[in-house]
């Protein structure tokens, strides 16, 4: 897990805390100027121009022009912070509007995959918080929708859609990781397309094998 070293015990998701309304203390203590949505923004801009080994909250506080603690107020902890720029990153995928029909969902999980290619590129940092975090902010849960109807399209259901579905997810964030050749290296857009089409190939069999023995059973 790329995440800063801390005690091995259970660690809640930001997305599932529940947050009191107001602060307990006064309001008339909290920093001025400051919103999670600012602190996350600028956590974004700060992952982008350094990277994730150099993150911290005093570097973020200083980029701010506040005190660390003042963070505090909007967030419990570092992680929590970074699962929400992880889920801000993951706003700017464009993806795909509506159901896809059984003759188009192969083009459009190819749009989509180069899609979330092109973002890890340009977040590199996205990745490796994406296999450390649950992925399950908002947008996040609406580019695993977007899956999930390619999938839909396809044909597929029980474990073989759980299956494509698992090896979709490991795929796009694998990429992002170390390269199609597990080199540490990103994969040339040739061998990220042909890894891409033996995926593809591999649902279309799987979902016509399924197709098949259904006639077959059929009287």
């Amino acid at each position: 897990m790329v995440t800063e070293a801390d005690p091995d015990e259970a660690r809640s998701s930001v997305w599932l805390a529940v947050r009191p309304a107001a602060p307990v203390r006064r309001r008339s203590e909290a920093p001025s100027g400051l919103d999670r949505d600012r602190i996350t923004a600028a956590t974004v801009r700060l992952l982008d121009a350094e990277g994730l080994s150099r993150f911290s909250m005093r570097r973020l506080a200083a980029e701010l022009g506040v005190t660390a603690m003042s963070l505090y107020w909007y967030v419990d902890t570092r992680h929590d912070l970074l699962e929400l720029a992880l889920d801000s990153a993951l706003g700017g995928l464009r993806l795909p509007a509506g159901p896809a029909a059984r003759e188009d969902w192969p083009d459009r999980l190819r749009i989509l995959a180069r899609g979330y290619r092109g973002l890890l590129a340009e977040h590199p940092w996205v990745a490796p918080l994406s296999a450390a975090y649950p992925n399950i902010g908002p947008h996040a849960r609406a580019f695993d929708a977007a899956l999930q109807r390619l999938l839909d399209a396809a044909g597929l259901v029980g474990t073989g859609r759980t299956g494509a579905h698992l090896a979709l997810s490991q795929f796009l964030t694998g990429s992002g990781l170390n390269g199609c050749g597990g080199s540490g290296r990103r994969a040339p857009e040739a061998d990220f397309g042909l890894a891409l089409d033996v995926l593809i190939a591999g649902i279309e069999a799987k979902a016509a094998d399924r197709t098949g023995r259904r006639g077959h059973d059929t009287p």
